[in-house]
């Protein structure tokens, strides 16, 4: 390895570097404050590493990973998430847990799945395409149990384990498979197999249907989605907001470079089975989504539904889909932490604000929590003047430029659907108050009280994100297209 190899992975190296400058201070010093600033400082600093590290690219170290500007676009947007989920959980954490039972753990945790999310976006081998999918699920079973003393959280551990090890097997009987068609283990090696054969090899197409498999049950793509709701529910609230942007963002961005650099969406039978997986889970998510009284259930059969819309957009295939699927992943991105950054600081130490109930009235008691969390559900719904409906107008456009027409008309249909369980809730955030007898029942305990400068900072960060996106989308959508360049041009296509 090189000095430029070195430089190019300085985001990667630097983030593991940061994990174990943590573990020292956190062996050092065990103080709540101290711990959650040192995690916070190490992915800005990881982040600032970036500008630097694009000096060097694009560039292929060793055979495991390529870093270009398309994954340090992702790198970014995945420490921007992670540093907006470490802000919300310094309070949160407060609540539920004392000095003395340590919740130092939780942000070493957080640190090192994000360094196995970074791993991801840079993957070009199935080696380090498993190693970072495990440092990074490992990480997350041990974060979504980490309110050990409560029943949910356990369990949700306990089948977020299973799934993990499902997935895994999937992964890796697939990948033997690959290996055995192609003799590499490289995504571009296992590509080559199909652009020389005339025919597509069985054990080929079986081997990749395992790992599509495995990676749909990370995404909770339907019909491998029923782990989504309860874990979501079950989980602390800002890893559940971890989960849903930075684990799944990580996973699209492998997602992405895999299937564009094997030239899977070339393969009409391989086409069919993700236009399948797009439809069923737009379906099953927002007819789900319909009837939850609970509202990490719903935001988690909407995620259900929108990472069909993302396929949809996935399927037009070259320079308009990878555009089109990165911008929706950063719009998803923000709206998403704007959702559960508002049930995370709403929530209080007896448990979290999930029922439609505790929200009933909100906006006369914390106008500006209702007012964030009714701008995340509109752009959720992609009412214009927000960032979703910007995503979605880009990943219909694609699929309109590829000919999809019945997938579009499904995203459509299903995009008017879901305009009924968001709205519901938002008109369930300007009813009438309930009675004051009824407060000292529910979260509303803590509604009187200050949300803390860094989640107040953090979730005004997100609305400013999200309305920016929705009027002046265009400086954004250039940079994209300049940073999946290189991915079209590695894969054999020219943007």
């Amino acid at each position: 390895m090189t000095l430029q190899d070195f430089i190019a992975l300085s985001p990667i190296l630097d983030l593991g570097a940061f994990s174990i400058v943590t573990m020292l201070v956190l062996a050092v010093r065990r103080h709540h404050a101290t711990i959650a600033l040192v995690s916070f400082v190490s992915c800005l600093l990881t982040l600032a590493t970036l500008p630097w590290a694009s000096t060097s690219t694009p560039r292929t170290v060793t055979a495991l990973l390529i870093v270009d500007e398309y994954a340090l676009l992702y790198m970014g947007l995945l420490l921007s998430a992670t540093m907006v989920v470490i802000s919300l959980s310094y309070r949160y954490l407060k609540f539920h847990f004392s000095e003395q039972e340590g919740v130092e753990e939780y942000y070493l945790l957080l640190l090192l799945a994000t360094l196995g999310g970074l791993v991801l976006t840079a993957s070009a081998h199935f080696v380090s395409f498993f190693l970072g999918l495990e440092v990074l699920g490992v990480s997350l079973c041990s974060l979504i149990g980490y309110l050990r003393a409560r029943r949910h959280p356990l369990e949700a551990a306990v089948k977020y384990l299973l799934i993990s090890i499902s997935a895994s097997a999937f992964l890796l009987f697939g990948m033997a498979l690959l290996y055995f068609e192609s003799g590499s283990m490289t995504f571009r090696g296992v590509g080559m197999v199909v652009e020389k054969a005339q025919t597509v090899p069985g054990l080929w197409l079986g081997g990749f249907v395992l790992v599509l498999v495995g990676i749909a049950l990370k995404l909770g793509l339907a019909p491998f989605h029923m782990w989504i709701p309860d874990v979501y529910q079950g989980a602390p609230t800002p890893i559940t907001a971890y989960i849903a942007t930075v684990s799944k963002g990580a996973v699209i961005a492998l997602l992405l470079r895999f299937a564009t650099d094997v030239g899977a969406l070339k393969i009409d039978a391989l086409a069919h089975l993700f236009s399948l997986l797009a439809v069923s889970s737009m379906v099953t998510g927002n007819v789900l989504a319909l009837f939850q009284q609970n509202v990490k259930r719903l935001l988690a059969y909407s995620s259900i539904a929108h990472f069909g819309y993302l396929l949809v957009a996935l399927l037009a295939g070259g320079a308009a889909a990878a555009e089109a699927v990165t911008f929706y992943v950063i719009v998803y991105c923000a709206m998403t932490l704007g959702a559960f950054g508002v049930v995370t600081v709403y929530s209080s130490e007896r448990g979290d604000a999930e029922r439609f109930e505790d929200y009933r009235g909100l906006f006369w008691t914390r106008p500006w929590l209702a007012a964030m969390l009714t701008l995340s559900l509109l752009s959720l719904a992609g009412i214009p003047v927000t960032a979703g409906f910007i995503g979605k107008f880009y990943a219909i456009a694609a699929g309109v430029d590829a000919g999809l027409w019945w997938l579009v008309l499904a995203l459509i249909g299903n995009s008017v659907i879901s305009l009924y369980y968001y709205l519901r809730l938002i008109v369930t955030l300007f009813d009438e108050a309930p009675a004051p007898a009824t407060i000292p029942q529910g979260p509303a305990v803590q509604s009187t009280e200050a949300a803390g400068w860094t989640a107040v900072f953090s979730l005004g960060l997100v609305a400013s994100i999200i309305l920016l996106l929705g009027v002046y989308p265009g400086p954004l959508m250039e940079f994209i297209r300049d940073s999946v360049s290189n991915l079209l041009m590695v894969a054999g296509q020219r943007p």
